[in-house]
């Protein structure tokens, strides 16, 4: 017998508003029955449970997302993201159009947007 991954879950001061800034970058819906001040919030399709600890984030992520837009650029993504309320931490874009871009979530964790399909084969 084997396990299967339920969820990837990710402690947070507001289950609630991580979970909808994840919502809004994935383009995913939150659980339906999820509300503003719930311990716990889902984004069911993405097996991503978001819940509500006492301890604040301390140091870097151990795992984090690599993000790949999938309708625009790397770049056109990092500005919807940054609008979302995302944070730029760190720039690997190099100037062939290489690299990716590390920002932080409301709540600072990490994660990289990649350059998309397109611009990979092009």
């Amino acid at each position: 017998m084997t396990s299967a991954i339920r969820h990837v879950t990710i402690d947070c001061a507001d289950a609630y508003a991580l979970a909808d800034f994840w919502s809004q970058v994935l383009g995913l819906p939150l659980h339906e029955e999820d509300r503003p001040g719930d311990e716990e919030a889902q984004i069911e399709a993405a097996r991503l449970l978001f819940v509500t600890v006492p301890e604040v984030k301390r140091s870097k992520n151990r795992m984090h997302f690599d993000l790949q837009p999938q309708d625009r650029t790397r770049d056109e993504e990092v500005t919807r993201l940054l609008a979302l309320g995302a944070t730029l931490l760190d720039d690997q874009r190099t100037g062939d159009g290489m690299g990716w871009v590390v920002l932080t979530d409301p709540e600072g964790n990490e994660f990289c947007v990649e350059r998309s399909a397109a611009e990979r084969e092009g």
